[in-house]
């Protein structure tokens, strides 16, 4: 006889073996859903990391209770857990049934269901099934039911219990010790990805920019050429062509005048030098044939 359960219902279980199958309808925007396993001892927690059975430790260490995996049937898709009750451990009191979703909530999976069978029997009708109904629709993990001991015996209760913070949130609670590794597969729903490490500032390694092409030396640049400047304010002649003394250059084959005090002189300078500073006239001279006039009586001694 199979048993249509209530929310908080329960039902003895005569099984030595039983399989806790997931079951929901697949379709487009419905996530993946896995099913797995918390062993809990008296104090409702795990003993250690190990009583988690789920898709990175798909068996318990006991051997008593492993995952079987994925089935596509026609009523839709299946993960199941399943459980040797006479075999577990007398430490372990609990057992909790587990679905998660890939980072997607409840209210996209349909037709979710809970069925337990007797394990011995091959193609048996369920002893028990519940339909699991999301309270908020924001559930990414939920306790579907649990296997618990009673007496000498073993019982099966509906819960249907929500986690918005998925199966990492939900095994923290009952004392699993979930590392970044085991958050990000468990957000990944199976796939363990790897570990990111970022470099602090001090050891970051150091980035070489490309130097720019070889670029040859500009030419030197010339001074520029000082123009010439007139003598005493006076401007000199147009067609002047000697260069600046003192440190500049001269024509070729004209010596430096020491009387030009930096300025530009004439090519061609007049042959005599002015008297008194007033020109003479052009091809004067002294005269050759100019006498002086004789002496008077007053420059002749007694």
């Amino acid at each position: 006889m199979t048993h249509a359960m209530l929310k908080g219902s329960n039902v003895p279980l005569d099984a030595t073996a039983v399989r806790a199958v997931l079951r929901w309808t697949p379709g487009q925007g419905v996530p993946d859903v896995d099913a797995s396993a918390l062993l809990l001892g008296p104090d409702g927690r795990v003993r250690s990391d190990e009583d988690f059975v789920f898709y990175n430790q798909p068996r318990h260490p006991s051997g008593k209770v492993w995952r079987l995996g994925k089935k596509r049937g026609a009523e839709g898709l299946t993960d199941t857990i399943q459980t040797d009750l006479t075999g577990v451990e007398p430490g372990v009191g609990q057992i909790l049934l587990v679905a998660s979703a890939d980072d997607v909530t409840f209210d996209h999976v349909r037709d979710l269901r809970i069925l337990l069978y007797d394990a011995a029997v091959a193609d048996g009708e369920p002893l028990a099934y519940f339909d699991i109904k999301p309270e908020t629709g924001a559930e990414t993990a939920l306790i579907c039911g649990e296997l618990y001991r009673r007496g000498d015996g073993w019982k099966f209760r509906a819960l249907g219990e929500g986690y918005s913070n998925g199966l990492v949130g939900l095994a923290t609670d009952f004392g699993i010790s979930v590392d970044e590794s085991e958050a990000a597969a468990a957000s990944d729903a199976g796939a363990v990805p790897e570990t990111t490490a970022w470099a602090s500032p001090a050891t970051a390694p150091e980035t070489s920019l490309p130097l720019p092409p070889e670029q040859s030396a500009p030419p030197p640049q010339q001074p520029a050429p000082v123009p010439q400047q007139p003598a005493y304010g006076y401007p000199g002649p147009a067609a002047a062509a000697t260069g600046p003394a003192y440190g500049y250059p001269q024509p070729a084959g004209r010596a430096e005048d020491p009387s030009a005090y930096g300025y530009p002189q004439p090519q061609s300078a007049p042959a005599t030098q002015p008297a008194y500073g007033f020109p003479q006239a052009v091809g004067s001279g002294p005269d050759p044939d100019f006498r002086l006039p004789p002496q008077g009586p007053q420059f002749m001694s007694r």
